[in-house]
């Protein structure tokens, strides 16, 4: 690029100090120029290989998966951290990057304490593959995850933050699949590596789309040789959520739930559950709640500032994954009797979830369409949803 100093010395001096800060920028991607295109550090082994193809990705942004010759696969997640699957009987190539974790197949000595991604593997038929759980028998609403730790065939071994480090060693763990949670207890993920357990963090909470967390499935899939399966599942909510009317129905929603300390937990602004009201052509109350630069998706408030925002609603769903299970406005007024005054309580278009909620990611399209049912027709009969069941009075 050839640039005239002439020009740019009669333009700096009528020039701000902002406009300047343009013109040097401008100036910095004329001189480097400005290449959009992956600089393919993303599928880089260290040891040359170039991939032969990549997973084509719908809504989620969290997750790469590349292909190379002979079966290999390299899982990379957005926070940087790469997972070579390597075929059973193969062994890993030389060379290849050292921060690059291994996971060797078959792996079917998984310790799942990353509870949202059970249905995930059950919707795969891959129940089986998990031997180890971070949570309890009672924790569970997947009933095959249930029925697996009844039988034995899956072992609880401690929760996220204190597992036994012992048992998953001597049963030859073959990863260690995580929340975001393991984030905040550090020296837990670099214990189970000095155990030789690669730690892998779903990260389907950061997606930005609901069905973005439902396509983490593919992920698992990848690990299990079975993308074909794994693409079905997914496309079946895919079509679910296509099939919904996408006219705005107006209905303003709240979707909260009431704390024993009498305060009232919401969902932040902007996050997968106010998303999905959006999609089912709701509004969700809330528009500017909760900080975005923070992973935490609830926000706590006082009942009357709940009052405020919420009173004059259209439809109330109670979040019944958090404590005991209400299913009656009675139930509800005893617990606050302010929210007698609400609008939707009044018109008794008050909906309350499953405890499956949050366990139930390869539901999230019959989660909207439920939604979008409920929002067009209040009167809907709770026995045609999956997800959401009407309060009685």
């Amino acid at each position: 690029m050839r640039i005239n100093y002439i020009v740019i010395k009669k333009a700096f001096k009528n020039i701000t100090i902002a406009g300047l800060i343009i013109f040097l920028l401008f100036l910095l991607f004329a001189l480097t120029g400005c290449d959009s295109r992956k600089s393919g550090s993303e599928s880089d082994l260290g040891n040359g290989w170039k991939p032969v193809k990549h997973m084509k990705l719908k809504y989620a942004k969290q997750f790469s998966v590349y292909y190379y010759k002979d079966g290999y696969k390299l899982i990379r997640l957005h926070d940087g951290s790469k997972f070579l699957v390597v075929p059973e009987g193969k062994d890993a190539p030389n060379g290849i990057d050292k921060k690059i974790s291994v996971l060797r197949q078959p792996i079917n000595r998984i310790y799942l304490a990353a509870t949202a991604s059970m249905c995930l593997f059950d919707r795969l038929g891959s129940i089986d593959n998990i031997k180890y759980s971070g949570a309890e028998h009672d924790d569970w609403y997947v009933e095959n995850a249930r029925k697996a730790m009844e039988e034995g065939r899956i072992s609880f071994v401690g929760k996220y933050n204190q597992p036994d480090y012992e048992a998953l060693a001597s049963g030859k763990c073959d990863v260690a699949i995580e929340s975001t949670m393991i984030n905040h207890v550090p020296a837990v993920k670099k214990k189970l590596e000095e155990f030789d357990i690669p730690v892998f963090t779903d990260q389907s909470s950061l997606e930005n789309h609901p069905l973005g967390r439902t396509e983490w499935i593919k992920v698992y899939g990848a690990m299990l040789n079975k993308e074909p399966e794994a693409e079905k599942i997914f496309d079946e909510q895919v079509k679910v959520l296509e099939g919904i009317d996408n006219k705005k129905t107006n209905k303003t929603v709240a979707f909260f739930t009431i704390l024993p300390s009498g305060q009232v937990m919401v969902r932040k602004s902007g996050d997968y559950v106010s998303k999905m009201i959006n999609l089912a052509g709701g509004k969700y109350v809330f528009r500017n709640i909760g900080d975005h630069k923070k992973v935490r998706a609830t926000v706590t408030i006082d009942m009357e500032d709940f009052y405020k925002q919420a009173k004059s609603a259209d439809i109330l769903i109670y979040n019944n994954t958090i404590g005991g299970t209400i299913t009656s406005i009675s139930q509800l007024e005893q617990m606050n009797p302010l929210m007698k005054e609400f609008k939707a309580v009044k018109n008794g278009n008050v909906w309350y979830t499953g405890q499956n909620l949050y366990q139930e990611t390869t539901g999230f399209g019959q989660m909207i369409s439920d939604m979008h049912k409920v929002f067009v027709d209040g009167n809907v009969d709770s026995d045609s949803l999956t997800y959401l069941h009407k309060f009685s009075s």
